[in-house]
């Protein structure tokens, strides 16, 4: 029970979202405003306030050789993503956001309550390495597939290029990371200012995936191709890969448990709202995101037996 209660807390958040949209409280209008209020204000402030307050500068230096596992694992995520994506012949407009929820996993909204439930806060810094390789990859390979399938007019032009790769969540890491390694303490008052915005991500991200399920109806969300593929990259793909990377080597038992537990989490939520700002099909990726977190649910405990026996 402990193993599948991050999961949960994010199911009860989406079901929340799902049934104010049911009554009535949120619209469609609604929904683009969460989505530009939660990748362009509480996102970039999440990060700043967790890379800030979670990390020391001789932390980073010291365990930042580890980044090179996950790096790894999502290169050759990204790259069987090209296969997956056309042995099972996805939809020409779905193609950017298939191979984006293919290789990035749900490493904080339910990889940190996971791992925080299994190991305890000695976790902690290496749910965020990973995190830190997966947020890279999301913000700006991730974000820049998602963009191709919401451009109608697709073309080379250097500054959309440079907008796709920077967007503000990525430019929020790579300030919080410039901030430690600088030793530079913000004020008080701006520690507490980003904080109380970066904690409306979780809660805005649940609640808008929530309004684009109930807005293209739960009879829409059956099995298809397109799941089967997701779900063959996050649930058998990543996890395998990782541990054929990490298994083998002498390194603290703990880091391949978390390693491997945090590659076969559920899709981002971010994906759906990301989507959603860049004209993409939003309800495409909030299925897959709710159909993940859902068979995580079984997935966890089935993966944390095997963890155990591996490490």
């Amino acid at each position: 029970m402990h193993s599948v209660s991050g999961v949960l807390i994010i199911l009860v958040l989406i079901a929340t979202g799902y049934w104010l949209t049911v009554q009535g409280w949120f619209d469609e209008h609604y929904s683009k405003i969460t989505s530009k209020l939660v990748t362009q204000i509480a996102l970039p402030c999440y990060m700043i306030n967790t890379i800030t307050t979670q990390f020391t500068r001789g932390h980073l230096l010291k365990i930042l050789p580890d980044l090179q596992f996950p790096i790894l694992s999502m290169t050759l995520l990204f790259g069987l993503s090209y296969l997956v994506q056309w042995f099972f012949q996805i939809d020409p407009h779905h193609r950017g956001l298939f191979k984006s929820m293919f290789a990035n996993s749900n490493t904080v909204f339910v990889g940190l309550p996971v791992n925080m439930a299994l190991f305890g806060k000695a976790s902690i810094p290496y749910v965020l390495v990973y995190y830190m390789a997966n947020t890279t990859f999301f913000w700006t390979l991730g974000v820049y597939l998602i963009r191709s399938d919401g451009q109608t007019h697709p073309g080379f032009n250097l500054w959309q290029i440079v907008q796709k790769i920077f967007s503000p969540p990525l430019l929020g890491f790579m300030m919080g990371i410039v901030l430690v390694c600088l030793q530079i303490k913000l004020p008080p008052f701006v520690e507490s200012d980003l904080h109380y915005l970066g904690n409306l991500t979780i809660p805005l991200s649940m609640f808008f995936i929530g309004m684009k399920l109930a807005q293209m109806g739960l009879r829409n969300i059956r099995p298809s191709k397109d799941m089967a593929g997701i779900f063959l990259g996050r649930f058998l793909l990543a996890p395998i890969l990782m541990t054929i990377l990490v298994l083998p080597l002498t390194v603290p038992n703990l880091m391949k448990a978390v390693f491997i537990i945090q590659s076969a989490m559920p899709v981002m939520t971010n994906a759906p709202v990301v989507a959603k700002l860049y004209h993409a099909d939003s309800n495409y990726a909030a299925v897959m995101v709710t159909a993940t977190t859902c068979f995580s649910l079984i997935m966890v405990p089935l993966l944390m037996m095997m963890v155990m026996r591996l490490v």
